[in-house]
């Protein structure tokens, strides 16, 4: 099906500005993981805005779950491109990143009460409100994407194949089969209705996007090693870090300490002493990449040596997904591709069913107190329909009362 120009152009697009400050609110108020994350932008742009239907969305999230780099940020920085090109993206990143890079680089300079005081009751009353959050977004994409037995059978498989092999080759050996599996066996009287996901971006500069991005993979090394720069040092670790890594925040941390520790940029204590801190901030785990870069060493360190290390971890995954939406929509319009999406859809939700029970269950409900506070913050949402942010913070002070 041919668009007109119109629908490239998207009638309903959002000001930078806007897009800036609804991220930032979810920035400031999105504890509990990547996870986490997809719950509150289910909540807040599918359910709440309509920004993109359910479809549309577990489209967009298996795609950031076969890319590299921070997956919940990239599916942000795709909603940003579709409201607002580049600069809403941009401005996407920026609103979800900036609260917790900038409390983990006052943390790393020098601020260490604060982690302490949120590492016990305020944070473990945090992760239960998470358990929450994720539960309403499992239920709510389960009803969508897997209402029948066929799907509903891909989605308890993949929650069993991932809980069974936990890594990033786990998660997308089942995508890829679960797209096998729909195309092959769920025909064109199940699939749906294409819907859009506008992209107001061109393929020819999607494509120069992706050769930027393997073109900084190839050369950062040499240039690094050529002009002998702790900053191109520190921008080469970070991106490559950014660029291999599958799985998110928890899986990129091995991979940094052996970045930086072996180095003698920052030492181990340091090391752990930071992601006690990053435990404790909303939004995504990569921020601990600014943290890093502001206690290094060497120069440049505190916030440019943070401003470093933060651009060059998420910049290969904003490089990835913008270059390839504009590519996407185009597939996602296929017969075919259509009925793999749907069973990839039910294979999302038999991820995010594996990841409920671990972390996300396993870490925060240690007690019957700790259940009843999560029962309550999940009736607080689904039917008192309070909003995601005045849930946790009512959630982290009961905790912090020692209600929870």
């Amino acid at each position: 099906m041919n668009h007109s120009r119109s629908d490239i152009e998207f009638k309903d697009r959002s000001s930078v500005v806007d897009i800036f400050l609804i991220f930032l609110r979810l920035g400031l108020t999105s504890f509990g993981g990547p996870i986490a994350h997809l719950g509150y932008y289910r909540e807040e742009f599918v359910v709440r805005r309509k920004w993109l239907d359910e479809h549309a969305y577990a489209d967009l999230v298996a795609l950031c779950q076969f890319l590299p780099g921070p997956a919940s940020s990239q599916v942000g920085m795709a909603l940003g491109l579709s409201r607002g090109g580049i600069l809403g993206a941009v401005a996407a990143f920026l609103g979800f990143t900036l609260p917790s890079a900038i409390a983990l680089v006052l943390f790393g300079l020098g601020i260490s009460h604060f982690g302490g005081q949120l590492d016990s009751g305020w944070l473990h009353g945090l992760k239960v409100v998470a358990v929450a959050v994720v539960a309403q977004a499992l239920w709510g994409m389960g009803k969508t994407l897997a209402p029948d037995s066929r799907r509903a059978t891909i989605a308890v498989a993949a929650a069993i194949i991932v809980s069974l092999v936990p890594s990033a080759l786990g998660q997308v050996g089942v995508i890829v089969a679960s797209g096998l599996v729909g195309w092959a066996l769920l025909r064109s009287d199940t699939a749906l209705p294409h819907t859009l996901l506008r992209v107001p971006l061109a393929r020819r500069a999607g494509a120069l996007l992706l050769a930027a991005f393997f073109l900084l993979l190839l050369l950062l090394p040499v240039v690094a090693g050529a002009t002998k720069s702790h900053g191109m040092e520190l921008f080469d670790s970070f991106y490559r870090a950014g660029s291999l890594v599958f799985g998110g925040g928890h899986v990129v941390l091995p991979l940094l300490q052996s970045q930086v520790v072996p180095a003698g940029w920052v030492s181990n204590e340091a090391f752990l002493a930071g992601y006690g801190a990053a435990q404790a901030v909303p939004g995504p785990l990569f921020t601990f990449a600014a943290y890093l870069g502001a206690v290094s060493s060497q120069s440049p360190s505190g916030w440019a040596g943070a401003a470093i290390t933060l651009v060059a971890i998420f910049l290969p995954g904003f490089l990835l997904i913008t270059g390839t939406l504009p590519f996407w929509e185009q597939l996602r319009r296929y017969t075919g591709i259509k009925r793999a999406m749907l069973g990839i859809n039910a294979a999302v939700v038999g991820l995010l069913l594996a990841a409920f029970y671990n972390p996300v269950w396993t870490s925060a409900i240690k007690s019957p107190a700790d259940f009843c506070l999560a029962a309550t913050a999940l009736l607080a949402l689904v039917f008192w329909k309070l909003p995601p942010w005045l849930v946790v913070l009512l959630a982290a002070i009961a905790a912090g009362l020692g209600i929870g």
